[in-house]
């Protein structure tokens, strides 16, 4: 097999521009819904986004590496890193290591891309491993550097990166290329060619010895938000987990030739996805701040403190609805103030109850919004599916 990297043509990419464009302004009008939408929200709300986005991102991002963290101590971590929380709760290595890069990436995104940012990144993501020998560093192992699946004795090989050898080389070409086609550079590129094909370059040096996808999506990421001119925030990691198989396909695919074309698409498909799940959400943060207004004097603290803790769960609420008991917990009310509060707000278009007596559940009101996976059409075009 001779891979895009052994080819001539490296690293010189090319697609079909005409296939992304209706692509590219569908991306750019989102990205201006979202810019207008987040100035309807309130501080508080405006936290919360950012935080479940950041958060949402930590934890999907390290579970398509088949890593799963604590979500409190993600959401702990970012929140304390940005100044939100005084919570003292204790936050695992890796859990940490992940809330450190999604909060660098956050605050510098505006920045050229360095080594150094890279290294940085790294060291986060790998804090408290002991069984890599380079951390902080490209790898310099003289194994060849592989993804693989099957058995020990007939391994298939998905795809071989550079050799170690050769990493410093492509990294100081991948890193010059960024930063020449960033907006305002000499060779900018629209928002979601330039995102897809830096995640899949640098895939395609693989240059760490491990951390390589988590590393390579948060260029993506840094690439919107350069774009964009501000942190997107979008579920891009969220939406690639609901699609892995196809995600590592899409890739695989991609690591045998230089024409990226298809590989851009699927990108492209899968971002305005992602895009349209926090655009979602923000609308999900208005309707509770409509919601609230209009209720305004008319709920007791118990309730509004019951109501706001069912907020932050997102648009899903409690897992199975609010019952009895976690409203008793949550408020610290009598069962028979709970039932009384519960019942008020369900008259009050607040909550919807569902079932009866101790198998009642109560469930937010605010409607919730599936998102629709999109394809792009013969044309070019955005279409749900």
């Amino acid at each position: 097999m001779t891979w895009n990297w052994e080819q001539p043509d490296w690293p010189h990419f090319n697609w079909n521009r005409g296939r992304l464009a209706e692509a590219e302004k569908e991306f750019l009008l989102g990205s201006g819904v979202f810019l207008g939408a987040i100035k309807h929200l309130g501080d508080e709300d405006r936290n919360q986004l950012t935080v479940e986005a950041m958060s949402t991102e930590a934890l999907t991002t390290s579970e398509i590496e088949g890593e799963i963290l604590d979500r409190a101590s993600v959401q702990s971590s970012i929140q304390r890193q940005l100044g939100l929380t005084a919570d003292k709760r204790k936050v695992g290595a890796a859990e940490q290591g992940i809330s450190e890069m999604m909060i660098d990436l956050y605050q510098s995104f505006s920045n050229p891309l360095t080594n150094d940012t890279l290294f940085a990144w790294h060291r986060m993501l790998m804090g408290g491993r002991r069984d890599l020998k380079d951390i902080g560093r490209y790898r310099t192992s003289d194994e060849p550097m592989q993804v693989i699946s099957g058995p020990v004795g007939a391994p298939i090989i998905h795809f071989e990166a550079p050799p170690s050898s050769r990493v410093p080389q492509e990294m100081t070409r991948f890193i010059a290329w960024f930063n020449r086609t960033a907006p305002g550079g000499e060779e900018p590129l629209p928002a979601l060619t330039r995102a897809g094909t830096s995640h899949l370059y640098f895939e395609c040096i693989h240059p760490f010895e491990d951390g390589n996808g988590r590393i390579g999506r948060a260029l993506a990421e840094k690439a919107f938000a350069q774009s964009v001119g501000q942190p997107s925030l979008i579920a891009l990691a969220a939406t690639i987990l609901a699609r892995r198989a196809r995600y590592y396909d899409a890739l695989e695919n991609a690591n045998k030739a230089n024409d990226i074309t298809a590989w851009l698409a699927w990108f492209a498909r899968t971002t305005i996805e992602a895009q349209r799940r926090t655009l979602a959400f923000i609308e999900f943060l208005i309707d509770k701040t409509k919601l609230f207004d209009r209720l305004g004097a008319e709920i007791n603290e118990r309730q509004k403190k019951a109501l706001v803790r069912m907020f932050q769960e997102g648009p899903e609420g409690f897992k199975g609805g609010m019952s009895a008991g976690k409203y008793g917990t949550i408020t610290g009310a009598s069962p028979a103030t709970t039932t009384r509060d519960l019942t008020d707000l369900v008259e009050k278009g607040a909550l919807v109850r569902e079932g009866e007596r101790r198998h009642a559940r109560y469930i937010l009101t605010v409607p919730l919004r599936p998102v629709a996976h999109v394809t792009l059409n013969e044309r070019g075009e955005v279409v749900e599916v």
